[in-house]
């Protein structure tokens, strides 16, 4: 491709979040099962999500798009307080069309970023049901919507693994490139990829098979890190990528990536600029640790597993993990170290975080310094080719 060629007034987002509009379960799921499906009621002047025990409101910060910092708030939101664009796919196009968003990749919010609701539930066959209903709506109709403008992500039955396997086979064949997973699952009450019983394998397996991206958002395990049990709510915030090293760290020392050579995984939301050093320090523990470690020898209550001596943990990261960024320059500056074809860039439309309607301005001003081949890397080629997306032509596309 050509200097010429280089069209960098677009961008793929590769995290952005749909607000499931209110008659996803009612429309799609089966007569029997409408009454204990999930459904939006109306309390006052205020609106919640019902499904079984739980009344879920709709967080205002999921639900920015359109206003300024300065009217952002968490207090419960209703679908008429939101732009369309939150719930409405076409809506979404066309504010897609105003920010340079080429296309999108959108996590769940009712259901949570990996299907947490789902796995919580009480009745596990209804639940299946009602994750099924949320897979082909999302390919479907929002995917459908609008072809080569969103890519489509699945969420999982989390409680049982050879469900799992059919789900992904599934929604494979349905035409998904990736499906949400946990960053951590153990907060959960579920096994960690490291578990010994392996309970993971036949699920990273069948993502591997399908070519399917495990996908992990940041705060899908539901947790949020707490520097201290008084620490202020912003420190603990500005603190998430803690959470997304741990992940990544964990992947990078399990079996996963040697067993599973196709398998790719991208840190949704996790920004990239802590990546060198915690790439930098997990190759000093191996090389300094690993001969000890290997023994078995157990070390302040953590019993070491068997490690091979000849772990590549550079060439692990390059071959199967993918830092996902909105705003990080200290991340773009590091970039020689972490491998410009391991970055792809986010927008996270309507959260708070997002950079919309600005996304491809903030975007080209973070990389306008590097050769304009990686720019586009960064903006869309990476996506295009982790997800096997080919996206809408650009000119087709009129912007707002």
């Amino acid at each position: 491709m050509t200097s010429t060629e280089i069209d960098l007034n677009w961008l793929i987002s590769v995290d952005d979040h749909v607000l499931e509009p209110p008659n996803v379960w009612q429309d799609r799921i089966a007569q029997k099962d409408r009454d204990r499906a999930p459904r939006l009621v109306r309390e006052g002047d205020n609106e919640v999500w019902v499904y079984e025990n739980k009344a879920v409101p709709t967080n205002g910060l999921s639900a920015v798009a359109g206003k300024s910092a300065e009217e952002f708030s968490p207090k419960p939101v209703t679908y008429s307080e939101m732009r369309p664009g939150c719930y409405d796919p076409l809506a979404r196009v066309e504010d897609m069309n105003e920010a340079g968003i080429l296309a999108s990749l959108a996590f769940p919010s009712f259901p949570r970023f990996c299907g947490q609701i789902f796995y919580e539930a009480e009745d596990k066959e209804l639940a299946l049901r009602c994750l099924q209903v949320y897979n082909d709506w999302m390919i479907e109709e929002w995917c459908g919507s609008a072809p080569g403008r969103y890519i489509p992500l699945a969420i999982m039955p989390l409680w049982d693994p050879q469900l799992a396997v059919k789900e992904i086979e599934r929604v494979a064949a349905m035409g998904a490139r990736g499906v949400a997973f946990s960053e951590n699952p153990e907060p959960l009450g579920l096994p960690t990829i490291n578990d010994a019983s392996r309970y993971w394998d036949p699920v990273m397996a069948a993502a591997a098979d399908n070519e399917l991206v495990i996908c992990m958002h940041v705060g899908s395990s539901s947790t949020l890190p707490n520097i201290a049990t008084d620490a202020p709510f912003m420190a603990n915030l500005a603190w998430g990528a803690s959470r997304t090293a741990g992940t990544m760290l964990q992947w990078l020392f399990s079996d996963y990536f040697a067993k599973l050579p196709t398998l790719k995984i991208a840190l949704s939301e996790g920004n990239i600029g802590w990546i060198p050093y915690f790439l930098e320090r997990a190759e000093q523990v191996y090389t300094k640790q690993r001969f000890w470690a290997a023994r078995g020898v157990e070390y302040e209550g953590h019993a070491a597993s068997e490690i091979p001596m000849d772990i590549d943990l550079r060439q692990r990261f390059r071959d199967h993990v993918f830092g996902c960024f909105i705003e990080d320059t200290a991340g773009i500056a590091a970039i020689d170290l972490i491998g410009e074809d391991n970055i792809m860039i986010e927008t996270d439309y309507p959260h708070s975080d997002s950079t919309w309607p600005n996304c491809i301005e903030v975007a080209r001003k973070q990389i306008a310094h590097l050769p304009e081949a990686t720019q586009y890397k960064i903006l869309r080629g990476n996506a295009e080719k982790l997800f096997r997306f080919t996206p809408a032509e650009p000119p087709t596309i009129t912007k707002a």
